[in-house]
C-alpha cells in the first residue's frame, strides 16, 4: 500500500468518523448572505399575512354565562344551595355536550351540522373557584354562534335540572354578536411565517456550508490532510483587470524598455 491510499483512507476515516462544524465560519457565511436571510423573512411574513387575511375564513366566538345556584325554596340561598351549585358545575360541563342536548339544539336551530360537528364547535368550562359556567360556540357566522350559545344555555336552564334533579341555574349572561374575530391571528400567523420563511433560508444555506467542500485556506488543507501545505499561491489581480489597466501596464512596459535602451546606447 503506497502512501497516497494510505493518505486516501486516513481522509475517508476522519470524514466518516466525525463532522466538524465551525459555528465561526457558519456564522461568517450567514454573515455574507445577510440579505437573503432577510428577504426570507420578509417574504414569509407577507406570505403567511396574505394568506391569513384573505385565503382563511374568519370564525366568531360568541359567550354565554351560567349561574351555577338557586333559592330551593324561591325566597333564600341557604348554604345547601351553595353547596349544590359548587359540586354540580363540572357535571353540567359534560351534561350539555351530550347527544340529546345537542341534537335536540340542531333541530331546533335548523342548523347543517352532526352532532359531532357542533360539538366541535362548544367549549364549555366553569371559572375557577366560582359556580359560573361559560359556554363558547365558534362559528364562521356571528349571529348563528350566538343563537347556539344562547340556546344551549337555555336548554341547561330546562332540562338539566329535570335529570339531576337541582335547583334551576340562572342564565348570567346572554352571549351577543361577537364584534371581533376569534381566529385567525394576523399577528401571529404573520410572525409564524416569517419565522418559517428565516429557518428555511438558514436551513438552505447551512446545507450548502456543509456540503462546500472545497479548499479555501490552509487551515481547510491542514483539517483535511493533517499537514500544512508548503506554500500557499497568492491570488492575483490579473484577470480581473481592465481594458484601461491593461493598457497602463504595456505603456508603463515599453516606456522601461525604451529607457533601457537609451541607457545602454549612452554607455
Amino acid at each position: 500500500m503506497n502512501d497516497r491510499t494510505q493518505l486516501d483512507i486516513n481522509i475517508d476515516d476522519r470524514q466518516d468518523s466525525e463532522i466538524e462544524i465551525d459555528l465561526l465560519e457558519l456564522f461568517a457565511h450567514y454573515r455574507t448572505r445577510l440579505k437573503w436571510i432577510v428577504l426570507g423573512f420578509v417574504i414569509g411574513a407577507l406570505i403567511a399575512g396574505l394568506l391569513t387575511q384573505f385565503a382563511i375564513t374568519p370564525k366568531y366566538t360568541a359567550t354565554a354565562k351560567m349561574y351555577m345556584v338557586s333559592s330551593s325554596s324561591q325566597s333564600v340561598v341557604d348554604l345547601t344551595d351553595l353547596n349544590i351549585g359548587q359540586s354540580i358545575s363540572s357535571d353540567y360541563v359534560e351534561l350539555l355536550k351530550t347527544r340529546p342536548i345537542v341534537e335536540s339544539i340542531i333541530q331546533e336551530q335548523h342548523l347543517p351540522y352532526s352532532y359531532k360537528e357542533l360539538s366541535s364547535m362548544l367549549s364549555l368550562s366553569v371559572v375557577a373557584d366560582t359556580r359560573i359556567l361559560t359556554i363558547d360556540v365558534t362559528s364562521t357566522d356571528k349571529r348563528e354562534a350566538m343563537n347556539i350559545a344562547n340556546a344551549l344555555a337555555e336548554k341547561g336552564v330546562s332540562e338539566l335540572p329535570k335529570l339531576m334533579e337541582t335547583p334551576e341555574p340562572h342564565v348570567a349572561e346572554y352571549a351577543i354578536v361577537p364584534v371581533n374575530k376569534s381566529s385567525p391571528s394576523l399577528t401571529k400567523n404573520t410572525m409564524i411565517g416569517a419565522l418559517l420563511g428565516l429557518l428555511i433560508m438558514l436551513g438552505i444555506f447551512t446545507v450548502g456550508f456543509l456540503m462546500d467542500d472545497t479548499f479555501k485556506t490552509a487551515e481547510d488543507v491542514e483539517k483535511a490532510f493533517g499537514v500544512m501545505p508548503l506554500t500557499v499561491i497568492p491570488e492575483g489581480k490579473i484577470e480581473g483587470l481592465s481594458d484601461i489597466e491593461e493598457s497602463d501596464e504595456s505603456k508603463k512596459k515599453l516606456k522601461k524598455k525604451r529607457k533601457g535602451k537609451k541607457n545602454g546606447r549612452g554607455q
